[in-house]
């Protein structure tokens, strides 16, 4: 597991950088990751381009990152582990 993940028995806490820059973009990104199965919590600072998404166990770091690959294609925005 990544330096980005910490984990329990029932759920993981995931930290994503992303490259959000207002409300809009932040409401975009926990629309996409709500829609994954098996995440609980999105929560986002734009202030400090962080994303800290509480999941299922199960739910693999590289499924969040690839949601939201389409819509930082087509945003220019960055999305990475962090």
């Amino acid at each position: 597991m990544s330096e980005s993940a910490e984990q329990s028995s029932d759920f993981k806490i995931t930290n994503l950088a992303v490259g959000m820059t207002c409300e809009g973009c932040a409401g975009a990104v926990k629309r996409i990751l709500g829609k994954i199965e098996g995440i609980k919590n999105v929560e986002t600072d734009v202030e400090s381009k962080l994303v800290k998404v509480t999941s299922d166990s199960n739910v693999e770091e590289g499924a969040i990152v690839e949601a939201l690959m389409n819509w930082s294609s087509s945003t220019g925005k960055s999305v990475a582990l962090a």
